[in-house]
């Protein structure tokens, strides 16, 4: 076992361009992938490991990078005793109930889980862009941050493991609706026969909404929602109204549709004069 080096399991364009980060900060990197062809353009530096007990064997730090976390059980159920002794930093995407959960299972093995959510794509890990979220035992994160620090800038969050994907996943909710959003815009302006390029000009992405956001999360850590300046009926007209754009122009209308309903809800429950942040009650309580 090289207690210097690091095993990555995964080769996916993430799992790849994590291999070649290591390999270019001088950290010998033993790499398996469940398609052995993934491997070919990394076998100048990297050892192949040709079974995923080999590769677990070959080192203290583990990372895996695969699909979900489902994945990990069937790539690394047949490791054996390969496990005991292991930090297993498990970089894929899932939730926090399913990392708590593997964190209890490669305990049952003898290895100690660190999980991880990464905020950058494969083209920015190992720069200064990139930053990557951790939790699980600090002793176990400290021991090889030195390491893990050449993918991006770590930040720990602490010892629950299932903090790391609390924060991923939050941050991916928000990314992944945002692009939604432009795209349903997108729909609209090209409905209409204008290009959609011309509703960025309009639209920097983020702007307005990021002057909203310490108001409206004080709002929610209080639960207080003062509705002087935007209540629900008035923002709830305009999700209405959203809808009607839509529909008129024979696009799908799951997106607002789905807004919508939030603000029929919270007037339903009587927060029709309330802000809009005490939608928060009504995604609190479905």
């Amino acid at each position: 076992m090289n207690s210097d080096g690091v095993t990555v399991i995964g080769l996916g364009p993430m799992g790849r361009a994590m291999v070649r980060t290591f390999l270019a900060a001088g950290r010998p990197t033993t790499v398996w992938n469940r398609t052995p062809g993934r491997a070919d353009e990394l076998a100048a530096g990297a050892v192949r490991a040709a079974t995923a007990a080999e590769a677990v064997a070959a080192s203290e730090l583990v990372v895996l990078s695969l699909t979900d976390y489902r994945a990990m059980y069937e790539i690394l159920g047949g490791a054996g005793s390969a496990l005991a002794g292991r930090v297993v930093v498990n970089l894929s995407s899932d939730t926090p109930d399913a990392t708590r959960a593997a964190a209890a299972w490669l305990a049952d093995r003898g290895a100690e889980l660190v999980a991880g959510g990464v905020l950058a794509s494969a083209d920015v890990v190992g720069t200064e862009a990139a930053s990557v979220l951790y939790s699980g035992p600090r002793a176990s994160f400290e021991a090889h941050e030195a390491t893990l620090a050449v993918l991006g800038r770590p930040e720990y969050l602490g010892s629950d493991h299932g903090l790391a994907q609390l924060h991923y996943q939050a941050q991916l909710q928000v990314f992944l609706t945002t692009l939604a959003a432009y795209l349903q815009s997108f729909a609209m302006f090209t409905a209409a026969g204008i290009p959609a390029r011309e509703f960025l000009r309009r639209a920097a992405p983020g702007e307005d909404v990021a002057a909203l956001l310490p108001d409206a999360a004080r709002a929610v850590d209080e639960g207080e929602y003062p509705g002087e300046l935007a209540n629900v009926l008035m923002m709830g007209a305009t999700a209405d109204h959203v809808v009607g754009a839509n529909r008129s122009a024979g696009l799908d209308t799951a997106l607002p549709d789905a807004i919508k309903s939030l603000y029929d809800r919270a007037i339903a429950r009587g927060h029709g004069r309330d802000g809009w942040a005490s939608l928060t009650e009504v995604i609190r309580k479905p």
